[in-house]
């Protein structure tokens, strides 16, 4: 094999992966131009196109999707090489990539980033906030969070930070003028601030009071991608919304948010680094998921 095409190679699934050259370029530290020539350089040597490429978006043609799938285990085995040699090294190294939901990266990275980072200096880290759920695997993730109902099935779990809580919040203005819901069904008579997944999927909200267990699909004017825009929207008047208790724990000592409909949200298992079982776990996998274990 020439030199220069195992990097070919990995450019290639690179901007496979995020279908974009500029963010392949991100991954690999190369200019978009470096990418470009790279995947042009493949192209004329394999004889093929690889990517159908418009203004707006890159694409895999038949042919890059047939290469896509005989080198997704071979460069998998060249990365588990590279790794472990760092078995050798009297410090964990190497790049850490996480894909998380935004609250995750919002109440644990920037408490835990620093301390993590200044323990191992070798490390690199790579957190992307993505609500939607994807395939972590074929993303080029070492690992995922999410909440323990949303892990799949073959991967390991470990989980992390405790129990979460849900809170449903409001201005005090905003119950001054519509009245306090004493029950989840006194929700469709307000202004509910939802929440809509990148699927375009709306979340329902679920709340639990005994043996008794409630999936409601509220109804309001306003619904935003981001939690952090619909506290922001309730503070302001806007309506009720539905986000973790840590979110607002604040802004319920300020005042600024009330609680309601607390003796229907209890408890739930929390957040859960999860990654494949049939991969190596890299060395600065494994020292994060130690750090997470020892100061969430």
């Amino acid at each position: 094999m020439r030199p220069d095409n195992l990097s070919h190679l990995a450019a290639f699934a690179a901007v496979a992966r995020h279908a974009s050259f500029r963010k392949a370029g991100a991954e690999l530290t190369l200019s978009t131009s470096a990418i470009s020539y790279a995947i042009r350089g493949l192209e004329e040597r394999l004889g093929v196109t690889l990517f159908h490429r418009t203004t707006r978006s890159v694409s895999l043609t038949e042919a890059g999707q047939r290469l896509l799938e005989r080198l997704q285990p071979a460069l998998r085995d060249v990365g588990d090489a590279l790794e472990e040699m760092n078995d050798f090294r009297s410090h964990p190294a190497g790049t850490l990539r996480l894909n998380m939901p935004r609250v995750a990266g919002q109440l644990f990275l920037p408490s835990l980033l620093p301390g993590f980072l200044a323990a191992y200096p070798d490390i690199h880290f790579e957190g992307v906030d993505d609500d939607g759920m994807i395939d972590i695997v074929a993303s080029g993730y070492d690992a995922g969070i999410r909440f323990h109902e949303a892990v799949p099935e073959d991967m390991i779990a470990v989980p992390f930070g405790g129990m979460q809580q849900g809170a449903c919040v409001a201005s005090p203005d905003y119950l001054a003028r519509r009245g306090v819901p004493q029950h989840p069904y006194d929700l469709m008579q307000h202004d509910c601030i939802r929440f809509r997944f990148p699927s375009g999927r709306l979340y329902k909200w679920e709340f639990e009071q005994g043996e008794t267990k409630l999936e409601l699909d509220v109804r309001g004017r306003c619904t935003f991608g981001d939690l952090c825009i619909s506290i922001d929207a309730a503070i302001a008047g806007v309506g009720i919304t539905l986000v973790l208790d840590d979110q607002v724990d604040e802004y319920v000592r300020e005042g600024r948010l009330v609680r309601v409909l607390e003796d229907w949200c209890p408890p739930y298992p929390g957040f859960m680094v999860y990654y494949p079982r049939q991969r190596r776990v890299t060395s600065a996998l494994r020292a994060f998921i130690e750090y997470l274990r020892d100061h969430a």
